[in-house]
């Protein structure tokens, strides 16, 4: 196949649609649905990062992806009791190393995952299937599905779930194109190989770089890899907690970044997780619950009226005491940025998100005053010496 014709580009009034090679074929299966615009652009995209966090880990690897920005990624390391709680996925049994994976790519921020594109670096077992089966989803890609992967998926959306196969083997050109306003841009590939190589030149006082760390460098470094720039990307056990993505501000991005991977802590939380939900009550619509819960508007789910259409019982208000003694028990994390930062507040506000290790490009006029924030909060920041920048 040389050619597959789209039902319309980003928006339906942008027809005629298609993707294409100009030489060869295609190097995709399309085994279920009808994949769009959009839904290419995240799978090529998710590929991309899953197939380089598999090589540079050795670990299978997941993404969730929406909007052409990876709202979750994530290698196929164990879930713990309550990470299995809180992404939905204790009553599934046991779990393969890819649908740990996808579970901790999904559920790293729910609220952003849902209706995405997944691509998976290895081939879809069951497992992962199932998992898959029942999340609100666009599609998926891997580089092949088992017969009873297959079976469960294509039941998807009445048959109507968008599957892709993809060679795994498929090289694209070293030159790539695309056209704005009817000029052609073209730029080589970013062919950058994320190694530990890229994080040698620590340039903190403190210069330890456990080697958890420099797998969550990996992880936070391919995932920016492929963010819509300005981006953040906060990483703990091996999968991205928190992502900002295209921020004019590099600060707003640690913002972002950094409250959604407050929102995964705060979720792991006894009074998050002992929420007396009531019986009825679809996962979607508890994560939109808990989600407010844990913000600044929870009265709009524990106020009178509101509170019975959701839970057994009133819940108690999760204070901001309460949430602040359990945020500075977050340690460990690893934050991630695709170009330098441009002043010491990033280091202040990732220090409150539990951040100790750091990998970004330097070369800002102000990298002593971030080096110096860093020193000041005991922290480990490598200098990569590369922008990662994506548009």
């Amino acid at each position: 196949m040389k050619e597959l014709e789209l039902k319309y580009g980003c928006n339906p009034n942008q027809k005629p649609s298609r993707i294409y090679m100009e030489e060869g074929k295609l190097p995709v299966e399309i085994l279920g649905g009808r994949p769009g615009y959009i839904n290419f652009l995240d799978a090529f995209n998710g590929w991309q990062l899953v197939k380089e966090l598999r090589e540079a880990t050795g670990l299978p690897a997941a993404t969730s992806f929406k909007h052409v920005s990876p709202a979750g990624a994530a290698l196929g390391l164990p879930l713990t009791e309550d990470l299995a709680k809180i992404y939905w996925v204790e009553d599934m049994g046991e779990l393969s190393p890819l649908a740990c994976a996808y579970a901790r790519a999904r559920g790293a921020d729910r609220m952003s995952s849902f209706g995405d594109f997944i691509a998976l670096s290895d081939v879809c077992d069951e497992a992962t299937a199932r998992l898959i089966a029942r999340e609100v989803s666009d599609g998926v890609i891997a580089p092949g599905f088992t017969p009873e992967a297959l079976a469960i998926l294509q039941k998807k959306k009445k048959g109507n779930y968008n599957i892709i196969r993809i060679d795994q083997d498929y090289v694209p050109k070293a030159q790539e194109k695309k056209e704005v306003y009817g000029i052609t841009f073209e730029q080589g590939r970013n062919d950058l190989a994320v190694r530990d190589e890229l994080f040698s030149s620590v340039v903190t006082a403190k210069k330890e770089l456990p080697e958890e760390a420099i797998r969550d460098m990996k992880v936070a470094m391919i995932t920016l890899k492929y963010t819509q720039s300005n981006s953040v990307c906060y990483v703990k056990d091996g999968q991205a907690i928190g992502i900002g993505a295209g921020q004019q501000s590099r600060i707003h991005c640690t913002r972002l970044a950094g409250g959604k991977a407050d929102n995964w802590w705060l979720r792991q939380h006894k009074k998050v997780m002992e929420l007396p939900f009531r019986e009825d009550i679809r996962r979607a619509d508890r994560d939109n619950a808990i989600d407010l819960y844990i913000g600044e508007d929870y009265l709009d789910v524990l106020e009178e009226g509101a509170w019975q259409k959701i839970f057994r019982e009133k819940p108690e208000v999760f204070t901001k005491e309460e949430k602040r003694a359990w945020l500075d028990q977050l340690t460990e994390v690893t934050l991630g940025s695709d170009a330098f930062f441009p002043f010491g507040d990033n280091i202040d506000r990732a220090k409150r998100s539990g951040v100790k290790y750091i990998a970004q490009p330097g070369g800002s006029v102000r990298d002593d005053h971030v080096i110096e924030r860093c020193n000041a909060y005991g922290m480990v920041m490598a200098f990569t010496g590369i922008r990662l920048f994506h548009h």
